[in-house]
């Protein structure tokens, strides 16, 4: 499976920014798909993720009320809509897939490569 990760960039406090990921290969060995982020410093964490079939979805509590975990199957893309953004949200974001619904990052087997979103006036 390879992941294409794209839609990151500056953006002012309060603002939005839409994350994108394509999914291509054995998409059949999929079951969730999610989106994590590391700050400097920090550990990397899911920020949302999402089944890949039944549309079941779990948040981070810092991003809850603020951002959207959305797919569609058709063009096997997650998508990741980010509102009302904080300084705090700044980090490089990765997709991610896997087997199994989760959101440890040790259950899941395919990566793309970060984004960075920098939220900043």
């Amino acid at each position: 499976v390879q992941l294409q990760a794209s839609g990151g960039g500056l953006v002012q406090p309060g603002g939005s920014l839409r994350l994108s990921c394509a999914a291509s290969g054995s998409i059949f060995s999929i079951n969730v798909m999610g989106w994590f982020r590391q700050a400097p410093g920090k550990e990397r964490e899911a920020a949302a993720v999402i089944s890949w079939g039944g549309g079941q979805t779990s948040y981070a509590d810092s991003v809850k009320g603020r951002f959207t975990i959305s797919r569609d199957n058709a063009k096997n893309t997650v998508y990741l809509q980010m509102n009302s953004l904080k300084p705090e949200d700044t980090a490089v974001y990765y997709c991610a897939a896997g087997p199994t619904y989760s959101t440890s990052t040790r259950l899941y087997s395919y990566w793309g490569q970060g984004t960075l979103v920098t939220v900043s006036s």
